[in-house]
């Protein structure tokens, strides 16, 4: 069997088809860290049973991944840069592997609360390449667009089905297998990747010694960002830990910020965010989180609760978020060339404001109006999340690429974290009990109070999509007009 067509690229590609092994390794690596976000959480009620757990060993289990894969994405991207993306997720990806598979050796639930962090840790050490190595691949901005978009449809797909899929797998299978499944995926990112993509240059990785300190400073911060806005959803600002979390991830933001001043070699060049072009992409990405917070905490607990949806409705109930988010993936790059990068980015988050809009307005008196409101979302996310990553890695140094994709997900990841906390907040203050004894009354308090947080995270989001306009303009004025641009 003849392998020329696997051998890596020595120039830069002239299409997709040519790197067909390269960009179906990286989208299964976007699709794997997406699912695992989500897949889990419908089996907690199986798992609970199984291994005896307590609610807060579930809480553990629900959050150690993304708590761990969050913090972790800088200090990685960082090492990336200096020690190899291409050989960082390769180990990530066979580590990966070897940590989902260890949960077949699960007897309770504090083994599966370490297995689920080890697979966030090896999760953290693939994100960061997978747009930095998507970039080694074209020159061509179209080509990299089509690229890009492709991969993320892959990713945005599988975190939206993720709990359906889970859902469906456990009714004939093991709930262990939603991690098993993990392993044939990284085998195949592993081989497509290992013979797609070209080896690491020497003469393009940084150079500067790692600040470890400040890279141990930014993750605890992350960590503890992220893990206030759980504490904040699961027991509320009442309790003394959300607040005590907070207090440490501003103390932890003070120091890094500190060190990353006053040290030689700082982890993150700051003079870097400050850059037009980046800084718009990061806060057009930190509207989409708080965007997909929003939708993802609030539908499927009204179509269940308030409206009485199985299960299997609700799923079927969120397909037009799916289905647009596939849709409209082949007309982005045609849609960033008419009408520019930093237009097209505009449009799309402005329909990201506009579906969350109609949500909070009219989402409570008809389904029609939530299926609108998923669509002109997904639409809007697909646009911006395309154009937002490959502005930000088009802005940054070739030595730098692994941590700026990095700090592109972090953005995300963390503006979500908030959103779910301020939703979950708020209807909380509103809804005393359990949510599951919503009904007459109480649901009218529910859908107030999901209007009102959605409502609150609109404006935010609006906010921060009109600054990052007026920054992409600057970025236009400020250098010179380029194409796509």
């Amino acid at each position: 069997m003849t392998t020329a067509v696997l051998d890596a690229p020595k120039a830069s590609a002239t299409s997709l088809r040519a790197v067909w092994p390269a960009i179906l390794g990286l989208s299964v690596v976007f699709l794997v860290e997406m699912l695992d976000n989500s897949v889990l959480n419908v089996a907690l009620p199986t798992i609970a049973r199984e291994l005896h757990a307590t609610a807060s060993d579930l809480q553990w289990i629900s959050s150690g991944y993304s708590l761990l894969f969050g913090g972790l994405m800088i200090a990685f991207g960082a090492i990336a840069d200096r020690y190899g993306t291409r050989r960082v997720m390769l180990l990530g990806l066979s580590l990966f592997a070897l940590a989902s598979l260890a949960v077949l050796v699960v007897r309770t639930p504090g083994e599966l609360i370490a297995v689920r962090a080890a697979i966030g840790v090896t999760a953290a050490m693939t994100a960061p390449g997978t747009m930095a190595l998507c970039f080694r691949l074209f020159d061509q901005e179209n080509l990299l667009m089509r690229a890009t978009s492709l991969i993320a449809t892959v990713g945005l797909v599988g975190m939206a089905v993720g709990p359906t899929v889970g859902g469906l797998v456990i009714q004939v299978l093991p709930w262990q297998t939603l991690l098993v499944m993990n392993v044939p995926i990284a085998v195949l990112a592993l081989f497509c990747i290992s013979r797609g993509i070209p080896a690491d240059d020497l003469a393009k990785r940084n150079r500067t010694p790692l600040d470890l300190p400040g890279a141990l400073l930014g993750t605890a911060t992350l960590i503890l960002t992220l893990w206030t806005a759980t504490l904040a959803v699961e027991d509320g600002w009442g309790h003394a830990t959300p607040w005590l979390a907070g207090l440490g991830a501003v103390a932890g933001a003070v120091a890094f910020v500190v060190r990353e001043r006053r040290t030689a070699h700082p982890i993150f060049d700051f003079a870097l965010i400050r850059r037009p072009a980046v800084s718009a992409s990061l806060a057009y990405e930190a509207a989409l989180g708080l965007g997909m917070a929003a939708l993802a905490y609030s539908v499927s607990l009204q179509l269940q609760l308030v409206w009485g949806w199985s299960p299997a409705q609700a799923a079927l109930g969120n397909l037009p978020q799916v289905v647009v988010l596939i849709a409209v993936g082949p007309f982005v790059e045609k849609f960033a060339e008419k009408l520019g990068t930093q237009r097209a980015g505009a449009i799309g988050a402005a329909a990201v404001v506009a579906g969350l809009l109609v949500y909070a307005l009219l989402g409570r008196y008809d389904y029609v109006w939530i299926a609108v409101a998923l669509a002109l979302t997904a639409a809007g996310m697909r646009v911006v999340s395309t154009i937002a990553g490959v502005t930000v890695m088009r802005g940054l140094p070739e030595d730098q690429t692994s941590t700026g994709a990095a700090l592109s997900d972090t953005s995300q990841e963390v503006a979500g974290s908030v959103g779910m906390a301020v939703t979950g907040t708020v209807v909380a203050a509103a809804v005393a009990g359990s949510l599951t004894d919503i009904g007459g009354g109480v649901a009218h308090d529910f859908e107030n109070a999901v209007t009102t947080a959605t409502l609150v995270l609109t404006a935010v989001c609006a906010a921060l999509v009109v600054w990052a306009a007026r920054r992409g303009a600057k970025a236009l004025t400020s250098s010179p007009a380029t194409p796509g641009q």
